[in-house]
Formats: C-alpha cells, sequence, structure tokens
C-alpha cells in the first residue's frame, strides 16, 4: 500500500507566479488552512517540491 501523505495550504498565492497557482489548485487545495490527502507518488511529491514554500507536508 502506497504511503499517504496530508498537505496543508500555509501561505496564500496572492502575488504568485500563475504557475504555482495551477500546482496549488491541482493538489486540491482551495484557501488558506485547507488540507488534502494525497498518495505519496513522484507526480505528487513533484508538484509539492515546486510549491513546498507555500505548503506543510506530513506523513499519515
Amino acid at each position: 500500500m502506497a504511503d499517504k501523505i496530508r498537505i496543508t495550504q500555509v501561505k496564500s498565492i496572492i502575488g504568485r507566479p500563475a504557475k504555482h497557482r495551477r500546482i496549488i489548485r491541482s493538489l486540491g487545495l482551495r484557501k488558506m488552512n485547507y488540507s488534502v490527502e494525497h498518495t505519496s507518488d513522484p507526480v505528487i511529491l513533484g508538484q509539492v517540491k515546486k510549491v513546498s514554500h507555500l505548503v506543510k507536508v506530513e506523513e499519515v
């Protein structure tokens, strides 16, 4: 079974590049302090790495 991670948006996307906004939306994040759970696969981890300054990641 794949590991799960919880991703929480901790900083605003206001004033960020459009690419960062698209990544945040594709992860399923909608607003500040909103959390989603995803499987820990390379695609998701790559997206998280691009916006690591905007999110907090925890293992579930």
